[in-house]
C-alpha cells in the first residue's frame, strides 16, 4: 500500500511540472520569437531496470514483500525526463520599424554576450549610442564571420539574404546560423539559447532562411492547445490527489482500526 501512494505522488508531481510548463507558455504568448516548451515523462518500472537473473524463492513465510521480490514489480513511478522546445515557425507580423527583423526558415541570429555566443529568434533590435546593432538586453548582433555592426546614419536596410546596408554601403551579412540537432540548444532566458555541454552541435551558416525588414516573428504558442493541455493536466492532478487521499485513509484504518480487531 505504501508503494502505491508513492506512484500516485509521482503522478501528481509530473502533472504539477506539466502545469508549470503550460503556464510559462501562456505567459509568453505575446513574446517576440518565443518557442513553446513541452514536458517529457517516462515510466519507471523496477522490473525493467533490474539485471536479468535467476529468481530465487525466499525461504521465509510468504508476505507481500516477498511477492514483490519475486515478480520484480515492486516500484513503478512517473519519472520527469526533462523538457524540450518546439522550434516551429511563429507568426510573422508587420511593424514598419526598420530595426525589426523576422527570420523565415530554420536559422538563428548570433548574439555576443558576456557569457559567450548565444542564439535568438527575437529580431526586435535597436542601435545604441556607439552605433552598434544590439538586442533589447544590449548584446551586439554579430556579422557573418564575426564582429559587430556600426552604423553612421538612420538609413539602414537589409536584404532578404541578410546583407546589411548603411546609406547604401554594405556592412556585411548578418550571421544566420542553422543548428542541425536542436537538442544541443538550451534556453537561457531573455529569448536566448546556448549550446549544451557534452553535445556536439551541427552548426552551419543558413542558406535557405530569409530576413524580412520591418517585421517580427511572434511566439509559436497556440493558446487553444495550451488551455486544452492545462485542463487535461489539472484533471489528472486532481485524480492523483484523490488516489493519495484514498491511500492515506487506508493507512489510517490499518494503524487505528486493525489493532483494535486483534485486541478483540
Amino acid at each position: 500500500m505504501s508503494k502505491g501512494i508513492f506512484t500516485a505522488v509521482s503522478g501528481a508531481m509530473a502533472q504539477s511540472a506539466r502545469l508549470d510548463t503550460v503556464a510559462n507558455n501562456l505567459a509568453n504568448v505575446n513574446t517576440t520569437g518565443f518557442k513553446r516548451d513541452g514536458q517529457l515523462f517516462r515510466e519507471y518500472l523496477t522490473s525493467y531496470n533490474k539485471e536479468p537473473g535467476t529468481i530465487e524463492a525466499p525461504r521465509v513465510a510468504a508476505t507481500i514483500e516477498s511477492f514483490y521480490a519475486l515478480n520484480g514489480g515492486d516500484k513503478s513511478y512517473v519519472d520527469l525526463d526533462g523538457s524540450y522546445s518546439d522550434f516551429s515557425q511563429g507568426t510573422i507580423r508587420q511593424t514598419g520599424n526598420k530595426l525589426d527583423f523576422a527570420i523565415e526558415g530554420d536559422a538563428f541570429f548570433e548574439v555576443a554576450t558576456p557569457d559567450g555566443l548565444r542564439f535568438t529568434r527575437a529580431g526586435n533590435f535597436s542601435v545604441d549610442g556607439d552605433g552598434r546593432l544590439i538586442t533589447k538586453q544590449g548584446y551586439p548582433v554579430q556579422r557573418q564571420g564575426g564582429g559587430e555592426f556600426r552604423f553612421t546614419s538612420a538609413d539602414i536596410t537589409i536584404s532578404s539574404n541578410g546583407e546589411v546596408f548603411d546609406r547604401g554601403q554594405s556592412l556585411g551579412q548578418i550571421a544566420l546560423t542553422s543548428v542541425g540537432n536542436k537538442d544541443a540548444l538550451a534556453k537561457q532566458g531573455a529569448n536566448l539559447f546556448s549550446l549544451r555541454d557534452g553535445l556536439e552541435p551541427r552548426m552551419s551558416p543558413s542558406a535557405d532562411a530569409k530576413i524580412s525588414q520591418g517585421f517580427l516573428e511572434g511566439s509559436n504558442v497556440n493558446v487553444i492547445r495550451e488551455m486544452t493541455d492545462m485542463i487535461a493536466a489539472t484533471r489528472t492532478f486532481e485524480s492523483t490527489q484523490k488516489a493519495i487521499q484514498a491511500y492515506d485513509q487506508m493507512a489510517g484504518k490499518v494503524v487505528n482500526e486493525v489493532p483494535k480487531l486483534n485486541q478483540g
